[in-house]
């Protein structure tokens, strides 16, 4: 069979399941959850997934809101490919990062090739990855060295405008605490050492460092605990601060420049500072020309018009660190006619519209189609082989 035939074939198959995504992507959306929190819908995707016969793994690599579905396995070729799905929300404002339609899309391309799988070939799989929004579990999944030996992975995210990748800046942040000795501010504070002049000093000491940075750093943070009582030296003090840049090498310099502010901050207050990152620290998205390329091609084959304005950052995502693993595509497609940003309760109010329905059945089809064509011309494999050693 004509790869061609097969993509046809699949699409006609994501026309007549598209309404198990979009009802998947309603239930989602009716009952958001955050970070690592996401127990329904996890369980949700199980259960949809063993109904039309689709082995699945929960609890995967021991993150207990993740799960592997096995779409096709052949022993017979080296070729893995991971289908990403996402499936958690923001605190208050729920789906507001289109992660309920983001996931059914995904759902939705697997399910596809799922139902031609007597025609394909190569090892496919649905990787459920929770908690995007806050210590992703791409992170733990990199980590593991699991997707090591895969080909690639691929998720479509959800935005206002459609382009073939996305920017994320990597990212680290921490906390940085601050111990002094407490004493009476008026009767004898000689016999204190202050821990908010501490964190002070190494506030003023980041702003400084700031000047020096390359263009496009970002450093930003707040303070946690300033001290509890204005009558007393305060013998702790917390701020966490987060830094980004545009790749991993840089921002280590950078957090290593922070990292000497705050214990020269310390030295110079006579106070002491503990370092602990709140989270895991998010890599760069790694580029991949000849792939974007391909995903173009499909867009326009499907009537996705793509936004040919430059790339804007979107960011840190989780995704990154699996790009330092992998080669791993995350491409946009538009689900608003008019501009609203992410991250917005307008945003969220987009997911269950006519046009996100439009979005989750080209991106499946569009997915389903790199997956295809990427089985068929190993060229296609091996191109991102070489943008992957290039970039990494």
């Amino acid at each position: 069979m004509k790869s061609s035939e097969l993509e046809i074939m699949v699409n006609e198959s994501i026309e007549s399941e598209k309404h198990k995504a979009f009802e998947l992507n309603e239930y989602i959306f009716s009952n958001p959850e955050t970070p690592h929190k996401e127990f329904l819908a996890a369980s949700r995707y199980a259960e949809i997934l063993r109904n039309e016969g689709i082995e699945v793994e929960q609890e995967f690599l021991g993150v207990k809101t993740a799960f592997k579905a096995t779409i096709n396995e052949d022993p017979d070729s080296d070729i893995k490919i991971g289908i990403l799905a996402e499936y958690d929300a923001l605190p208050e404002i729920g789906h507001a990062c289109g992660h309920s339609a983001s996931g059914a899309l995904s759902f939705l391309a697997a399910l596809g090739l799922y139902k031609n799988r007597e025609n394909l070939k190569g090892n496919i799989y649905l990787i459920g990855t929770p908690a995007e929004e806050f210590n992703g579990a791409k992170t733990v999944m990199a980590n593991s060295g699991m997707f090591d030996d895969f080909s690639y992975v691929v998720m479509i995210h959800m935005m206002d405008y459609s382009q073939t990748h996305a920017k994320f800046m990597a990212l680290a942040g921490f906390d940085y605490e601050f111990f002094g000795q407490p004493a009476h501010a008026a009767a004898a504070p000689w016999a204190g050492k202050n821990a908010v002049n501490g964190m002070t000093l190494f506030i003023h000491a980041l702003d400084m460092m700031r000047q020096q940075l390359r263009d496009g750093s970002r450093v930003h943070g707040m303070i946690m605990n300033g001290g509890s009582s204005g009558n007393t030296i305060p013998d702790y003090a917390l701020c966490q601060y987060m830094f980004r840049y545009s790749e991993k090498n840089y921002l280590d310099e950078i957090v290593r420049m922070a990292e000497d502010a705050a214990k020269g901050a310390a030295l110079a207050t006579q106070t002491t500072v503990k370092i602990t990152p709140p989270a895991s620290a998010l890599a760069d998205l790694k580029a991949t020309p000849h792939t974007d390329d391909l995903i173009g091609d499909i867009y326009r084959e499907l009537g996705v018009e793509v936004d040919t304005n430059p790339v804007v950052s979107m960011g840190s995502s989780d995704i990154g660190n699996l790009s330092y693993r992998c080669p791993a595509f995350h491409p946009l497609i538009c689900i608003s006619d008019t501009p609203v940003a992410a991250h917005t309760r307008e945003f969220a109010q987009c997911m269950l519209t006519d046009k996100t329905k439009w979005a989750i059945e080209k991106g499946a089809k569009t997915i389903s189609a790199l997956v295809i064509r990427s089985l068929y011309d190993p060229s296609i494999i091996e191109n991102m082989k070489t943008d992957f050693n290039q970039n990494r």
